[in-house]
């Protein structure tokens, strides 16, 4: 099942000021959002993560990536779902809300690993892993 995850901000939690709309500059309440394709739920007490870039731990191959990541300092307090009565389409099935409070805590960054490549990641076809490993073939000789 795939589903749209909103974590917003509870109101009257601090930092209102520093949560803005990338494209407009606008204060928000939306903290993060998820598309999350596993049937894993969200559980209050849940931590989005955060990501961030260091340059030196850049792969040239992924240079827009983010390189470390760790437990949030906003934490779930209260979840609402919703299901449509209609089918979405191919995009989810479910929109989950998150309703978040700041509660910092001590959380160190930790570089990302890469990502595990197999057939699952292409939807069991074999074929497009093969082309997928040949295009890399390049990369690791050069």
């Amino acid at each position: 099942m795939r589903k749209y995850i909103i974590f917003m901000a509870e109101d009257g939690q601090p930092n209102w000021e520093e949560r803005k709309l990338q494209h407009t500059g606008g204060c928000t309440d939306i903290l993060t959002e998820y598309y999350d394709s596993s049937d894993s739920p969200i559980a209050i007490g849940y931590r989005p993560t955060e990501y961030k870039q260091e340059p030196e731990f850049v792969d040239p191959q992924f240079s827009g990536a983010t390189t470390h990541q760790r437990k949030g300092e906003w934490e779930v307090q209260r979840i609402e779902s919703y299901v449509p009565d209609l089918p979405l389409g191919t995009n989810f099935n479910e929109i989950v809300i998150c309703y978040c409070i700041y509660n910092p805590i001590e959380s160190p960054w930790t570089l990302q690993s890469k990502p595990a490549i197999s057939i699952e990641s292409f939807g069991g076809d074999r074929e497009a892993l093969d082309r997928y490993t040949e295009s890399q073939k390049h990369l690791t000789t050069a």
